[in-house]
Formats: C-alpha cells, sequence, structure tokens
C-alpha cells in the first residue's frame, strides 16, 4: 500500500506541507511552473533551498502582485477595521511564511511577530490611524469563483473548496457568525488559494493510498490582542483540529497555522505513529523562522505492504425510504468522503422489505459520516465496526495512443500486478469516436482485448 506520513513535531502550515510534498516528486522544477501557470490571480510561487539545523530541505514563498505577504500589506484605519482583531504574541511567534493566510480572517485574531525582518515593530493599537491600501475582502463565493476558473480537475477543485470550507466554519463558529458572513483578507486569500491548491495538486499528483499524520504539535504561548490574551492554539486551528491528538511544548509561538490544520484534518486517513514501511522518498518542507529543532514539515512516502489500515463501518437499515432518497444518501456520502458506500436488501421488522445501508470510512471520517447519515437518511441507530483493510499500490499512468492521452491504473502488491484504462476515458472515446466501449478497449489492449472492461 502506498503510504504517506507526514511528521508534524514543529507543526504545519500550507507553505511547508506544499514544500515537503514538493521534494516527494520526481521533476520538482515541472511541477512549480504547473503552478505558476495556474492563473491564481496575481500569485507567484517560488521554490528556494533552506536548512535547519543542519537539514536541507525547501522553503516556498508565495508573492502576491510582487510582494512576499507581510504585516505591511495590511493596514486599516481606525474606522475600517470590520470586527478585526491584530493580535501580538508576547513571546516568540512561530513564523511559517505567512503572518496572514486562509485562517487569519476578518472576525478573526489576525497573530504577528513581535519583532520583525523588515525594518522594526510595527504595531497595532486600538483606534491608531495606519497607512491605508485599499484592499477586496473575499468570501466563500468569490473563492468558489476563482477556483473555478483554475485549469484543474473537478477532483482538485473539490478538495480545494472543501479545506477552504473547513476553516470558514471554524471561523463561523468562533466568532458566532454565519459562514456566509466570513470574509478572507484579498491578499491572505491569494496566497491562500496558491498554498491550498498546490496541496490539493501534489496531493493528487503523489496519489498515496493512506496517509497518516502524527499528532500535530501546536506550540504554547498566549497572543496579545485589543480585546485581551487568547492561547495558543489559536482559536479557529483549535476548532479544526477537534478530535485529533495534538499536543504543546516548551516552544511559544504559534506552530500550527489554521490553513495547515485543515489540510491536515482533510487529508489524513487517521492520525498516530508512524507505521511499520519501506520507505522510498522523503521530504523536507522548511519553515522561516529557526528553533532549537529543525523547523520542518518531514513527509515520507512508502510502502506498508501487508500491514492494512484501519477503517470503520457504518450500518443502518431504512424501511421508510424512496430508491431515490436513498440514492442521493449514497452519493452525498461519496462525495464528502466516504471510501465505499453500497446498499444491501432485506427483510426488516413486520416483514417489510427493507435496505440495509453500509458506508465504509477512515476512521478520521467516522463522526462526519455519522452526521450525514443521520441528516440524509431516516434510520434511528447506527451500529460501527472497526476493520482491517488491505488494498493493492494503485497510481495512475498518462498513455499516449492513437485516440490522444488515456490514464491507465495500475495497481500491484501481494506478488499481483494489474493494469487497466481508465474507464472514464474509454467512455469519453466511445462517446466521441461512435464506438462501443468493447472496441475501443480492443484497439487500446492489442492482444489483451479479451480484458474485462
Amino acid at each position: 500500500m502506498k503510504t504517506l506520513y507526514l511528521d508534524c513535531s514543529m507543526g504545519a502550515a500550507g507553505d511547508m506541507l506544499t514544500a515537503a510534498l514538493l521534494e516527494l516528486v520526481p521533476d520538482r522544477e515541472k511541477m512549480m511552473a504547473k503552478l505558476n501557470v495556474l492563473g491564481i490571480p496575481g500569485v507567484e510561487m517560488v521554490c528556494e533551498k533552506a536548512q535547519k539545523c543542519g537539514i536541507g530541505g525547501t522553503h516556498i514563498s508565495v508573492r502576491v502582485h510582487g510582494e512576499e505577504e507581510s504585516e505591511e500589506m495590511y493596514g486599516h484605519e481606525a474606522g475600517q477595521i470590520h470586527n478585526h482583531e491584530h493580535t501580538h504574541e508576547t513571546g516568540h511567534v512561530q513564523d511559517h511564511g505567512h503572518a496572514h493566510e486562509a485562517g487569519h480572517v476578518h472576525d478573526h485574531e489576525h497573530t504577528h511577530e513581535a519583532e520583525h525582518g523588515h525594518g522594526g515593530a510595527h504595531t497595532h493599537e486600538t483606534g491608531e490611524a495606519h497607512s491605508h491600501t485599499h484592499h477586496h475582502h473575499s468570501g466563500m463565493h468569490e473563492i468558489g469563483h476563482i477556483v473555478s476558473g483554475l485549469p484543474l480537475s473537478e477532483r482538485i477543485r473539490k478538495d480545494i473548496l472543501a479545506v477552504f470550507g473547513m476553516i470558514a466554519e471554524a471561523e463561523s463558529h468562533v466568532h458566532g457568525v454565519p459562514v456566509n458572513e466570513i470574509h478572507f483578507h484579498e491578499v491572505g486569500t491569494m496566497d491562500a488559494v496558491a498554498d491550498i491548491t498546490a496541496v490539493c495538486l501534489l496531493m493528487d499528483q503523489i496519489a498515496p493510498d493512506q496517509v497518516i499524520v502524527s499528532p500535530v504539535h501546536v506550540g504554547s504561548g498566549q497572543v496579545k490582542c485589543a480585546h485581551g490574551i487568547l492561547p495558543v492554539p489559536a482559536p479557529a486551528t483549535a476548532y479544526i483540529l477537534k478530535d485529533v491528538p495534538i499536543y504543546g511544548g516548551e516552544i511559544r509561538g504559534e506552530l500550527c497555522t489554521p490553513t495547515g490544520a485543515a489540510l491536515l484534518k482533510y487529508f489524513a486517513s487517521r492520525f498516530g505513529a508512524m507505521p511499520v514501511m519501506r520507505t522510498l522518498s522523503i521530504g523536507y518542507g522548511m519553515g522561516k523562522k529557526d528553533f532549537p529543532a529543525a523547523n520542518c514539515v518531514r513527509a515520507l512516502l512508502g510502502e506498508t505492504e501487508g500491514v492494512g489500515d484501519t477503517v470503520a463501518e457504518l450500518i443502518c437499515n431504512v424501511d421508510d425510504m424512496t430508491a431515490e432518497a436513498i440514492g442521493f444518501a449514497s452519493e452525498t456520502l461519496l462525495e464528502a468522503g466516504a471510501l465505499e458506500v453500497y446498499t444491501v436488501a432485506a427483510g426488516m421488522k413486520k416483514s417489510r422489505p427493507g435496505t440495509v445501508l453500509h458506508v465504509m470510512c477512515a476512521e478520521s471520517m467516522k463522526d462526519k459520516m455519522v452526521e450525514l447519515i443521520f441528516k440524509h437518511t431516516t434510520t434511528i441507530g447506527i451500529r460501527e465496526n472497526i476493520s482491517r483493510r488491505y488494498t493493492l499500490a494503485r497510481s495512475i499512468q498518462k498513455i499516449q495512443t492513437p485516440y490522444g492521452e488515456v490514464r491507465k491504473k495500475i495497481s500491484e502488491g501481494y506478488g499481483v500486478a494489474r493494469e487497466k484504462y481508465e474507464y472514464a476515458d474509454l467512455a469519453r472515446i466511445a462517446r466521441e469516436r461512435g464506438r462501443s466501449i468493447r472496441e475501443v478497449a480492443d484497439s487500446l489492449y492489442g492482444a489483451e482485448g479479451k480484458k474485462e472492461v
């Protein structure tokens, strides 16, 4: 099984995760070029070599309209605070290269370093006027518009918006305002779109069968804002990391950002110790500041053949739902991240014909799936089984054919190797050429045309 393990012993931020995953890709320059031609408004991503505690790695910086994010880009005049809380750490702030990112939005606490590398301290006091550059502010609707215009697959767009949705939900909960009233600062939005898009694109490229994340070091200490003293992790980060193993420590500062937290929680199959695995490649994504410990996210990609992973199976019985309603519930669960959803016909109480709904999901997704099952079915009870799952390692190859580029799925492990062209590509070619899927498959497989489609 192709396994990605993320070591977050120094927290996580969007740029650190991007850099760590980038080091796992064979052609980094090609991937960086791909990221920079996506057309994210005003954004350029720069890849730089970096070293922490003698370890070499990669640092990613995001430049918006030619400038790397800094406090100076966020001045607000006294009358234009937008219920905004600019906070300053009383100790040391972990600077991952993003003073402002998706999680630090309007109606949120913006964390800043007490000392800045651009020439001195920069303070915010209630009522103090600042030089002001007009910036637009984007909500989820505007972010959706930006993402819909990027040349990406629907699957990657769905991932990007789901991560933004987790951040917006956290902000909504913390500040007691509806999600549609959460607004992201223009420059912070572009920076966050770049980070989240890069991670989602790299995850799609690497295509791990499972992602295991270490317990997350969130940092410690407090931040001071106009309304008082707030704890680390920031409230939005703490909300996102509910049900995730986290810890503090002696390092004072915000080690895990809201964007980092949302990306980890979205992609994690589970959280825990590194499994027994045969490591194939290792990546180091570096933060900006120096600490006694190496300030990085470490990504290890390898095989855990024969080990298997743990999945939850959620089961419920329904005897008063239409076929259409059951179909809608199944589609909704799959779109939300279920590994598999299927139904079995069964006889229920009072001799009624009914349906048994089975939902397979990663343990980290269990609570979300339970909520969706209760929301979209009429069941009043759900059973749970925890199982070990064994799967072949899967990868996708893009093959040039007389029909153009076609994807081929490669599955291997346990002494078995299988290849199969993607059904969606075969179906598309069949429609375009007015041929049957069997004819298209026979022409692609050649001598292997007897394979089932």
